[in-house]
């Protein structure tokens, strides 16, 4: 009896099915090959030491890259800015790591174009951008997180920009400071240093701290150099310690006569919500700036 022809296409259609997977499958092979970072290199290869706009070009090793964006506790969420991104290999690993959002800013066009290729090789073109500019003219005011790996000069004259980021923001460097603006957190090991700093809320002046359910008050005047906070309490007579900014979040204590004052709180628009424990007791605060 002469075999069905469903039977007899059976053998046919599963191997032409098979071959499709087969092409497929060569095909994403072909794709995911397409750009390699030896091929990166092929038309451009940078050597350590050679000279750039401002600096000579040194890349951060791996160990040292990974720790900067955890000291930043760079996510998902953030947004990472790499100022003098050479090949690119921090935005790269912000978001290959991480899972962050990262834009590299290099002046020279040649190592621009090789980090953008390193970008196609890595896979990582839907979350990371090289761009070719001067990191001096560049808008980075959306960042969350900045990563720098260039001179002390360079790290001052990028202090003013840098201070008027969102509070908050997360700036880490990679060997050199910022003059008198001393780090939150510094890392040093065989890898190399890195130094840690959160742009602070502004808060200088004097405050009024009311109590919202009660009748407590009291009076500060703050001075602040950066993140650390000094001032009095009243009339003057009595000094403000342990005051310091992170970001929005403000801490102080003091003592007024016999009354010992701890106040954590963070600054929303024009006021300072704060837990105040004084004597033991916590309560809320508002305070508002004259």
């Amino acid at each position: 009896m002469p075999m069905p022809i469903r039977h007899r296409l059976q053998p046919w259609v599963t191997a032409w099915g098979a071959g499709l997977i087969l092409i497929s499958a060569i095909a994403a092979q072909a794709l995911s090959a397409e750009v390699r970072r030896e091929d990166c290199e092929k038309s451009y290869k940078p050597s350590t030491g050679q000279a750039g706009k401002d600096v000579v070009w040194v890349p951060t090793n791996d160990p040292l890259v990974t720790r900067m964006l955890e000291m930043a506790k760079v996510g998902k969420n953030d947004l990472v800015y790499d100022l003098g991104a050479g090949d690119g290999k921090i935005a790269i690993a912000a978001a290959k790591q991480f899972g962050a959002r990262a834009v590299g800013v290099e002046y020279n066009p040649d190592m621009a174009q090789l980090a953008q290729c390193m970008v196609k090789a890595e896979g990582v073109g839907d979350r990371v951008k090289v761009v070719q500019g001067d990191i001096f003219e560049t808008d980075f005011s959306a960042a969350s997180v900045v990563t720098l790996y260039l001179l002390p000069e360079l790290n001052l004259r990028l202090r003013p920009t840098i201070l008027k980021m969102k509070p908050g923001t997360r700036v880490v460097s990679h060997s050199f400071l910022m003059d008198d603006w001393r780090p939150d957190e510094s890392s040093v090991s065989t890898d190399g240093a890195a130094y840690l700093w959160i742009v602070p809320a502004g808060v200088a002046g004097q405050w009024t701290f009311k109590q919202q359910r009660g009748n407590d008050s009291f009076e500060v005047t703050l001075e602040q150099a950066f993140q650390k906070l000094s001032g009095t309490v009243g009339k003057g007579t009595d000094e403000i310690s342990n005051a310091e900014m992170d970001g929005n979040r403000i801490e102080m204590m003091f003592s007024e006569g016999d009354v010992q004052t701890r106040l954590k709180g963070e600054l929303k628009g024009n006021q300072i919500e704060a837990q105040v424990t004084r004597n033991d007791v916590t309560s809320t605060f508002i305070g508002t700036r004259r």
